[in-house]
């Protein structure tokens, strides 16, 4: 868009009231945002602006200097997108309730459009952590982009995920680019910039604020063809990201708990009421025809199966699964002497097969080859 109107689009958008239909609204009457801009109270009115809007953009002229927010942007290396553009999102543009402006830090592509959207709760679980770094790693290694909202929790893990399996990332803020929140994941952030794009429809200055992050979560299912919902208890605000896939018309994915685990009631509901249940990578991509290209798209060859050293290694193996087990427990299935368990626990960490979560319990990362002629 030529620089001289969209300074216009930053400018109205300054105005919290100034949301989609509105701009519908000017662009309809004034047929560019710069007319609008220039046309007096009387002019807005016969629009069909109210009251209220009309006052809303007479402070706002009084207070702006769309130079000098155009000249704010730059500074920090961000990019602005109008519905107008042509690299404006494909997929987000489908929707009713589209953004008229992005504002970006980073790069969007268009392979971005393949992509999902993976939620859950900020109060993981060791089995959420799993499933979510197991999940999002597959995809990403398979050319999705994933998106998510750089929460605590589900997010950064599939955030951190992605960007480790050199796939591609986007966050989705409730806020201005010039503030961050968690304030902890500043360095998570400026790695998804580099690796991906930080998104917000919410222009500078506009802080972190509880109301936000709802309609924000809209865009992040706007611009997926799927949401994966890793886990959510009752009243999570990833609910709020399947309401706004269902009514975009996009698919919902979950991924089972247990149905004694309070951060698995949400999703397990869900399951109930339609949603696909998910496994592996596998029930993702084939639900959204995407399995021949994903396999070709590979940004990084798949880990190879591993052959277990010996046998204790196959025995300890045989009895981790993806849920923790705690290490005595392993050594009184196992049959194996503590120290035997503990040094062997410690070389399959290194090769990457499994990983201590905390308390002296373990997960199971990958499978394993069996050796020719046995079984792990």
């Amino acid at each position: 868009m030529n620089p001289a109107e969209l300074k216009y689009w930053v400018a109205f958008r300054m105005a919290p009231t100034i949301g989609r239909a509105r701009f519908e609204v000017l662009l309809k009457a004034f047929s560019s945002m710069e007319r609008a801009w220039h046309a007096s109270p009387g002019a807005l009115r016969a629009a069909g602006l109210d009251a209220r809007a009309v006052g809303a953009i007479t402070a706002l002229k009084a207070k702006v200097d769309p130079d000098q927010e155009i000249a704010r942007l730059e500074h920090l290396g961000i990019r602005t997108l109008t519905w107008e553009d042509p690299d404006y999102p494909v997929l987000l543009k489908q929707i009713y309730d589209l953004p008229p402006l992005l504002f970006i830090k980073g790069q969007l592509l268009p392979e971005d459009e393949r992509s999902i959207a993976v939620v859950g709760t900020r109060r993981v679980t060791a089995y959420g952590r799993e499933a979510a770094a197991y999940l999002t790693r597959d995809l990403a290694q398979r050319g999705v982009t994933i998106i998510s909202g750089l929460a605590r929790g589900v997010d950064a893990i599939a955030h951190r995920t992605a960007l480790e399996a050199g796939g591609r990332t986007i966050a989705v803020l409730g806020h201005g680019l010039d503030h961050l929140y968690p304030p902890e994941h500043k360095a998570l952030a400026e790695h998804i910039a580099r690796q991906g794009a930080l998104v917000s429809e919410y222009p500078l200055g506009v802080r972190p604020d509880a109301q936000n992050f709802p309609r924000r979560n809209r865009i992040m299912s706007g611009m997926s063809l799927g949401t994966l919902v890793i886990e959510a208890p009752e009243g999570s605000g990833a609910i709020w990201t399947v309401r706004h896939a269902l009514e975009q018309d996009r698919e919902v994915f979950c991924v089972p708990g247990s149905i004694f685990s309070p951060a698995s009631l949400a999703t397990n509901l869900l399951i109930q009421q339609g949603a696909k249940l998910v496994m592996s990578y596998k029930d993702v991509l084939e639900e959204l025809n995407l399995a021949d290209v994903a396999e070709k798209q590979l940004s990084l060859p798949i880990a190879a199966l591993v052959e277990p050293a010996d046998d204790a290694e196959a025995a300890i193996l045989a009895h981790l699964a993806y849920e923790p087990t705690h290490i005595d427990d392993v050594s009184r299935i196992s049959g194996l002497p503590m120290p035997a368990v503990s040094g062997t626990l410690a070389l399959l960490e290194l090769k990457g097969l499994v990983r201590q979560v905390g308390n002296m319990r373990y997960v199971r990362l990958r499978e394993t080859v069996a050796p020719y002629g046995g079984t792990p």
